[in-house]
Formats: C-alpha cells, structure tokens, sequence
C-alpha cells in the first residue's frame, strides 16, 4: 500500500509543480492585478499541496513523529513568510517571495529524505534567517547612506577573505570557512553582496578610466585572495558579476572583451598551479575511466539522474546517499532521482524565473546605485545556479557551489535569503518610482487645464466688458 502511495504521489507533485512553474512565467504578461493576484494565490496552493504530499510520503515511510512536527513547523514558517510580505510590505513581489518558499520546500523535503537531522538544522537556520531579513527591504528603502560606504564594503570584503585564506580550515583542497564556537561560517557567501554593493558604489561616482582602474584593482584583490585559497568556484562568481557590472556601468564592449581574456588566461594559470582543479578538470572530461577515484563523484551524480528517469523513482526508492556530499553539492540530482526530470527541470525554471526578476527590476530601476546592485545580484545568484547543475549534470567541471536555497549549508542559506530581501527591497523602491512617474504624468494635464479654464474666464470677462 505504500509503495502504491508512492508511486502515485511522485506524478502528483511533478503535475502541481508544472502548473506553479507555469504560473511563475504568465504572471510576466499583462499587468491586470485581479489576474495577478489569483496567479499568486494558485502558486502558494500547490506549494502548500507539493509540500502536503511529499511530507505524507515521508511520515508514511518513515513514521517518525519529529518529522510530523518538523513538517507543522515548515508550514507556519511559510505561512510567515508570505504573511509578512503582504501585510509590512504590500508593494512587494509575490513571486519572489513564492518562489523563496519553493525552493526551501524543495530543499527542506529532499534534506528530510536524506538526512532529518540535517533538515531540521537546515530549518532552524532557515526560520531565523527569514524573520532577521524581513527587515531587509524596509532598510534598502528608507536608508540612503549604502552608495556612500564604498570602500568600507572593500576594505571588509579583502579582509574577511584574507582571514580566511591565513586561517580557515581545508575542505576538498580549499580553504572555504572557519567555525566559531561551534558554528561554520563561509565568509564569501556574505562578502560577494559587499562585493556588488562596492562595484555599484563606485561606478555609481563615476565611470572614468581612473575609476574604473581602482575598482578593478580592488575586485581583482578579491578574486586573488579566493584563488590563493582555491576557492576558485566563488573566485569565478566575483569575477562574472564583475564583467557585467562594467559592461552595464560603462557601455564599453572593449572593456568587457578584456575580461573575458585574462579570465581566459587565469583560468589556463589555475589549471596549471591547482592539482585539485585538474583533477576535476579529469573527471569532466572523462568520468568513467576514473571511475573508482575522482571520476567516483561525477558518476553517481549521472547514474542518479539517468536512474530516475521523466517520472522519478520515488522518495525513498532511490540512492541518493551513494553520491558523495549529495546534501550540499549534488543535491540536484538527488532531486532529479527520486523525483523526477520533469520536476528538476520545473526546478530550473523556477530560478529562472528569479534570474528573469532580479533583471526585469534593474532594467527599470532609475537609480543607477541600485540599478547596478540589481543587476550584480542577480549576476551572482544566477552564476551560482549555472555552476551547480552545470557541475552536477557535466556540463562544465564541477566547482563545489551549492544550488541556493535548495542546497544544505548555513551560510549559503542566510546569504540568498538577505539577496532576496535585498532584491525585495529594490522592488518596492521601483514600485515607489512607477507611482511617483505616474502622480507626476497625471498632475500635468491638471495643470494644463486649470490654466487654461483661468484663460478661458479671463477671455470671456474681457468679452463681456
């Protein structure tokens, strides 16, 4: 009986999650409210209903109380969630915060199946960061001083990073984190939104070559410390929000050529310093003629995926847990096994769709500082995105980037929550400009008018006399 459960709750979830996605995209046409609004409220129904049946097959198979509990909590947190942003901030992009709740139910499910008390972990950290970054959009609003603190935000990120790099602990060859009183931390996670808030701050006073020569030898600092702690995932996440943060500032295609060439050339010099970049380079390039060693990642994650098919095995009917630290970087094809292509692919279309906000608000914010924060944000979330499922499907080298939001780990959790409180932030920012544009544009036929009825009595007055 439950295997039949099962079997019929994997089609369930991909057919809820195809019409959440579908909906994700139709809210782009138009600007009819009513219609909107009855789009938001449909999506928040099948996250609710994705997250009821996935849950039932876990309490059904598993039959373990914490995780019933585990799953009320899961719900009042999204409850919260979308609560808050529609009573504190009802200029705010629904989607964004639905898509936010997805993509943690999602995360939330496949931990749980994994491994709970990663999950429950995972919760704890996701519950506080949401209620901390509610108050994200209300700052990014009423503060002005951001664009004036640009080399603060340079002067923490080199620093951050340079403790790191003398100090942080080794994991897979890369000097990533440090732990304090028992707590993990990966700065880089927090510095790249420094990061953007610094390129933006400058290129903001100006785009003159000068400028541009101290920003860039400030970003390169940046990108050499992370290389010299071979963390070259993040290094070539600061380096892309980078390029197009320029090209964007200064218009100058030569400029943004010019990057792609000493990337180009970096990345040849890191291939040759790095032993660890080569072998992954090797389990790219040809997985199962070192299958037994480094090729052993790679090829689980493309068994799990081919395994599991359109339709999915089923929770708990795969084996995700045979692929090396599936929780945090291969997650995706854990996701891809048990529940399904189709689903993964719903999945990918999701953070598209976020990809696709970030940039539809740089493009019609009017302040520059926040136009390039937009833009340098969504830079950073949508180059993290590529990297992991281009890693985890050999599409390019694996670089040992998480998917956001999905993906176990704390840091990466609490930093795309305050991108995404951030981005909310300049949302309603944008929603205040259209309303000012328009009170402006309607306040002009008003006035064209008064003057001309004052004309108009005057005449007829001096007609009279």
């Amino acid at each position: 009986m439950v295997q039949l459960f099962v079997e019929l709750a994997k089609y369930i979830m991909i057919i809820l999650f195809a019409i959440y996605t579908y909906e994700c995209f139709a809210v782009f046409r138009g600007n009819d409210k009513k219609k909107q609004e009855k789009r938001f409220r449909r999506q928040s129904r099948m996250l609710y209903m994705i997250h009821f049946v996935a849950n039932m097959v876990i309490l059904s198979v598993t039959r373990e109380l914490s995780l019933f509990i585990l799953y009320v909590a899961e719900i009042v947190l999204f409850v919260t969630i979308q609560n808050s942003y529609r009573m504190f901030y009802p200029k705010a992009s629904r989607l964004l915060a639905n898509n936010m709740c997805m993509l943690m139910m999602i995360g939330f499910v496949i931990l749980t199946r994994i491994d709970s008390a990663r999950a429950i972990k995972q919760f704890a950290i996701a519950a506080a960061s949401s209620i901390i970054c509610l108050i994200i959009p209300v700052m990014i609003r009423r503060m002005k001083f951001f664009r004036n603190l640009t080399w603060l935000y340079g002067v923490i990120g080199v620093l951050a990073l340079a403790v790191v790099w003398i100090a942080g602990s080794t994991s897979y060859g890369a000097k990533i984190s440090f732990t304090i009183a028992g707590i993990t931390i990966q700065p880089s996670e927090f510095i790249k939104i420094l990061f953007v808030f610094y390129v933006a701050a400058m290129f903001y006073r100006s785009t003159e070559f000068h400028q541009l020569v101290i920003t860039t030898v400030m970003a390169a600092a940046h990108v050499l410390i992370l290389v010299l702690s071979k963390d070259l995932g993040s290094a070539l996440i600061f380096f892309v929000a980078y390029l197009a943060m320029v090209y964007v500032a200064t218009k100058r295609v030569s400029y943004f050529v010019a990057g792609l060439a000493a990337g180009s050339v970096a990345s040849v010099i890191a291939y040759k310093l790095f032993s660890h970049v080569q072998t992954r380079v090797l389990a790219w390039k040809a997985p199962l003629t070192v299958i037994d060693n480094e090729g052993y990642q790679i090829c689980q994650s493309l068994f799990a995926i081919g395994t599991g098919g359109f339709f999915g095995m089923g929770l708990y009917q795969g084996s995700p847990k045979k692929i090396p630290k599936v929780v945090q970087d291969f997650v995706f094809s854990a996701i891809a096994e048990e529940m399904g292509v189709i689903f993964a692919l719903c999945l990918i279309l999701v953070c598209i769709s976020c990809f696709l906000m970030f940039f539809n608000i740089a493009m019609q914010l009017k302040d520059e500082f926040y136009k390039l924060v937009a833009l340098g944000l969504g830079c950073v979330y949508g180059i993290q995105v590529f990297l992991t499922l281009g890693g985890v499907t050999k599409f390019i080298p694996s670089t040992g980037v998480t998917l956001p939001l999905v993906s176990y780990g704390g840091s990466s959790l609490l930093s795309t929550l305050i991108i995404f409180g951030i981005v909310q932030g300049l949302y309603i920012l944008r929603e205040d400009e259209g309303e000012a544009n328009y009170e402006e544009t309607e306040s002009k036929p008003k006035e064209k008018q008064r003057k001309k009825t004052a004309f108009d009595t005057d005449i007829e007055d001096f007609n009279k006399k």
